[in-house]
């Protein structure tokens, strides 16, 4: 029994170093990831419910194409823009959070400026570009 825990542990041992280095240099898993997942999870359980044989064919789809893209941001090599793309998920999720402000963008240069909300119409500098436009909030 000894023997065979050991080699067992050896097993796990080497597999743990080959999926490590199979995972060198690529992007992982990141919160991006997480709610990909779900959503295919949420997408392959409406599906169960669905008795209409086209959509539900619709609805696995779709669902293997959202575990697809998961899969690929997880395996992609291409870290910076993984990176990037979660930092914008995350930057809206922020947004969606901030109930007390508005956010707007220059009409200029383009640059996003945050404005507490409440205040009627007001005027706003853009601190880049110093162009002033009139919004409401």
């Amino acid at each position: 029994m000894g023997n065979f825990r050991a080699w067992l542990h050896r097993l796990g041992a080497n597999i743990s170093a080959g999926l490590r280095g199979f995972m060198m240099g690529r992007y992982g898993n990141d919160k991006l990831n997480v709610v990909i997942l779900a959503a295919g999870l949420v997408v392959c359980i409406v599906e169960l419910f669905i008795p209409l044989v086209p959509l539900r064919l619709v609805l696995t789809l779709l669902s293997y194409c959202l575990l697809g893209w998961a899969l690929f941001r997880s395996f992609s090599r291409n870290t910076y823009q993984r990176y990037q793309e979660n930092r914008r998920f995350g930057l809206f999720l922020d947004r969606l959070r901030d109930r007390e402000h508005r956010y707007y963008t220059c009409p200029k240069c383009k640059q996003t400026i945050r404005v507490p909300r409440g205040k009627g119409k007001i005027s706003i500098t853009c601190p880049k570009c110093r162009e002033k436009f009139i919004k409401k909030t």
